[in-house]
């Protein structure tokens, strides 16, 4: 066999396996890897915080090698930036007719999701290492616009239709609103129910 032959066939094999690993085949294989590399995460996230997340343990509940998982993700931040930005807490916006009707379904819908959403009980770690890395600082950003973007939406709608003062501030309105919530979930504890909702936005409106 010539030289040149073998230097043919080498490189149609390589070519074959090159094509191998960009097949459908391949893609579906790595994206059920990833999802289930970042749900195990999440689950740990959710029972432990962020320092309680170890590569290792993801190894070990999710049956994939710690290589594939460092194939998709440098480093253990880039996974855990990538699991957290998965957090969903996006509300859709009302059109109830007024201002109070608009503010008071989405302040019900926040609680109930502060009570029961798995985000919820994984945030006061992501703001807690928000303190000190960067990437995670971002993530809290995007999820504190995710939270304040509905509300923003229907106070802007208000000040057009001079519902309430041109002269209103929406970020202002918005922390005095949905600030006592998060207070009562973190800090306080005390029940988020609808008697304290319809205080908070008296005192916020009326």
């Amino acid at each position: 066999m010539s030289r040149r032959f073998k230097i043919k066939k080498k490189a149609i094999k390589a070519r074959a396996l090159q094509d191998a690993d960009n097949s459908p085949t391949q893609d579906t294989r790595v994206t059920r890897s990833k999802q289930l590399i970042l749900k195990v995460t999440w689950d740990l996230l959710s029972e432990n915080g962020l320092g309680g997340v170890s590569v290792d343990e993801i190894a070990r509940r999710s049956g994939v090698a710690k290589t594939t998982i460092y194939r998709h993700w440098a480093t253990r931040s880039d996974l855990l930036i990538d699991a957290c930005s998965q957090i969903s807490a996006t509300q859709e916006v009302p059109n109830k007719g007024n201002l109070k009707a608009d503010i008071t379904a989405l302040m019900n819908d926040l609680a109930h999701m502060l009570r029961t959403a798995r985000w919820s009980s994984v945030l006061p770690s992501v703001m807690d290492n928000a303190e000190r890395d960067p990437a995670i600082a971002e993530v809290h950003s995007r999820l504190q616009r995710i939270h304040a973007a509905p509300f923003r939406v229907v106070i802007d709608r208000a000040i057009k239709t001079k519902e309430i003062p041109q002269s209103s501030d929406p970020a202002v309105l918005i922390a005095a609103l949905v600030g006592p919530l998060f207070y009562r979930r973190w800090f306080s504890r005390e029940p988020l129910d609808g008697k304290f909702i319809k205080t908070v936005i008296a005192n916020v409106l009326d």
